[in-house]
C-alpha cells in the first residue's frame, strides 16, 4: 500500500497526542512509555511459564505493566474477530490464520528492523509462515510438524529411513480411510512435486494436483491396501502401539505423552520416512506449523506491545519456553543449542521443519479439507479407479478455489 498525505497527516498528528496509532508503511509514533509514563499491555498466551518471562521483562522495561492472560491460539482468533476493542494487544495466534486476520485488518505488520532481523534469525519455514503476501505481520517463537513414533524393539533407526524399509520389517499404522487423512497425507502430493494453494500457499487457484505426480501420489496410496506391513487405523492407534498390532505411528508433538505411555522403554521417535512415488525416494513432508505472537491493530499501545512481542520471541525466552513447555523453537541458534539436539522429539521436528511446506495462510483453506478427505478415503476404498485419479484431481483443483476465487 502506497503512502499518501492523509496517512503523514495521520502519523504526526497521533505523535501529537502521545498515543500509539499505527499506520501502515509509517513508523509508530511514540507511546506514553516512550515519554516514561507507565502504559499497560494486555498478554494472552497459553502458559503460565509465561508470567515468569513477564516479570523479567518488566524489570527490564519498568514503564510498561503487562497483565497477561491464559488463553491458547484456538481461541484468541475468535476473541479478537469478536471484538478487537476488548481483546489483548499482543496474542498467540497459528500462522495459519494469518490471511484472515489480515484481510480483516485486524493485526499489526512488524516493525522493519523486526522483520529485517527476523529473516536472519529464524528458520526459514517460520519466516513463511509469519509472512503475507510479502509483508511479515508475525512474531515466531516455534515450529510444530508431524513426527514417526516407533517401538525401538521392533524397528531401528536405520528400519524407519525408509517407507518401503519400515514396512518390510515392521507395521506401520495409517490413517486414509476415515476424516483426518487430509491433514497428514495431503503433503505427500507436495513431497512429488505439487503445490497447494501455490508456492507461497496463498493463492485460490494455485493448487495443481491434477497431474501425473498427483496421480502417482494416488496410485501409491492404492498400492499400500496390498502392503502387509500398512495397518489401517485411526481412533484406536495408540492402542494398536501399545498392544503391538503396530510398530510405528505418525503424529505430532502433542502425541507426545501418549506415545511415550503406549510404547514405554521402547519408545523412539524420527522423521517421516522416505517415499518413493514412482520417481525415487524422497523426503516425505508434513504440514509445518509456525507459533506466532501478533500485535493487535486496535491496541493504543503499538510500541510497547511490539518491544513485548519481541521479547517474547527472543532466543532467551525461546530456550526458556523449550525447556519449561517443550515449544520447539524457530530461533536457528536455539535449534542448534545441545538441549534441543539431544531432544529426540525436538530434533526430530527441528529436521522435518527444513523439509515441510507451512500450512496455507488464505482463508481458501477451508474449501480443502472435505474434497481433500474425499480422495484419499474413496482411493483407499477403490471407489476412485486408476482412469478417474487425474479427472477427479482436476475436479478437486477447481473445487477448492472456486467459492473463493482469487481476485488478483
Amino acid at each position: 500500500m502506497k503512502t499518501n498525505i492523509s496517512k503523514i497527516v495521520a502519523a504526526v498528528s497521533a505523535v501529537a497526542m502521545g498515543t500509539s496509532a499505527v499506520v501502515v508503511g509509517v513508523s509508530a509514533p511514540l507511546t506514553a512509555s516512550a515519554a516514561g509514563k507507565t502504559v499497560t499491555v494486555k498478554l494472552w498466551a497459553d502458559s503460565t511459564e509465561y508470567k515468569k518471562v513477564v516479570k523479567e521483562f518488566q524489570k527490564k522495561n519498568p514503564t510498561i505493566k503487562v497483565k497477561f492472560q491464559k488463553m491458547g491460539s484456538v481461541d484468541t482468533t475468535p476473541a479478537l474477530q469478536k471484538d478487537p476493542s476488548t481483546a489483548a494487544d499482543v496474542m498467540m495466534v497459528a500462522h495459519d490464520q494469518i490471511g484472515t486476520l489480515v484481510g480483516a485488518k485486524l493485526v499489526n505488520r512488524v516493525s522493519p528492523s523486526y522483520e529485517k532481523n527476523a529473516k536472519k534469525t529464524q528458520v526459514a519455514g517460520a519466516v513463511k509462515g509469519a509472512t503475507y503476501k510479502g509483508k511479515m505481520y508475525g512474531y515466531a517463537y516455534g515450529v510444530e510438524t508431524q513426527v514417526l513414533y516407533y517401538n525401538k524393539s521392533k524397528l531401528t533407526a536405520d528400519d524407519v529411513k525408509s517407507w518401503d524399509t519400515l514396512t518390510s520389517k515392521g507395521k506401520i499404522g495409517v490413517n486414509f480411510a476415515e476424516a483426518g487423512a487430509n491433514y497428514v497425507w495431503a503433503p505427500a502430493f507436495l513431497t512429488n512435486g505439487d503445490v497447494l494453494f501455490g508456492k507461497n500457499g496463498e493463492k485460490a487457484k494455485g493448487t495443481n494436483f491434477g497431474n501425473e505426480k498427483g496421480v502417482q501420489v494416488l496410485k501409491w496410496v492404492q498400492a499400500q491396501t496390498k502392503n502387509p506391513g500398512v495397518i489401517q487405523t485411526n481412533a484406536g492407534a495408540l492402542e494398536d502401539l501399545s498392544t503391538g498390532n503396530i510398530d510405528a505411528w505418525m503424529s505430532g508433538p502433542w502425541s507426545k505423552a501418549d506415545a511415550k505411555k503406549a510404547l514405554g522403554d521402547n519408545y523412539a521417535v524420527a522423521v517421516y520416512p522416505k517415499v518413493n512415488f514412482g520417481s525415487g525416494e524422497k523426503d516425505l513432508q508434513a504440514f509445518l506449523g509456525v507459533k506466532l505472537f501478533v500485535v493487535n491493530s486496535a491496541t493504543k499501545q503499538n510500541a510497547a506491545s511490539q518491544k513485548l512481542a519481541t521479547y517474547l520471541t527472543s532466543d532467551k525466552v525461546q530456550k526458556q519456553i523449550f525447556n519449561k513447555v517443550g515449544y520447539v523453537p524457530s530461533s536457528k541458534k536455539v535449534a542448534k543449542s545441545e538441549a534441543v539436539k539431544n531432544d529426540e522429539l525436538a530434533s526430530a521436528v527441528t529436521k522435518m521443519s527444513k523439509i515441510s511446506t507451512p500450512m496455507p495462510k488464505i482463508p481458501e483453506v477451508n474449501n480443502f479439507w472435505t474434497p481433500m478427505d474425499a480422495i484419499f478415503n474413496d482411493t483407499w476404498k477403490g471407489t476412485i479407479t486408476e482412469d478417474q485419479m487425474l479427472p477427479k484431481l482436476k475436479a478437486f483443483d477447481k473445487e477448492i478455489a472456486t467459492s473463493n476465487a482469487d481476485k488478483k
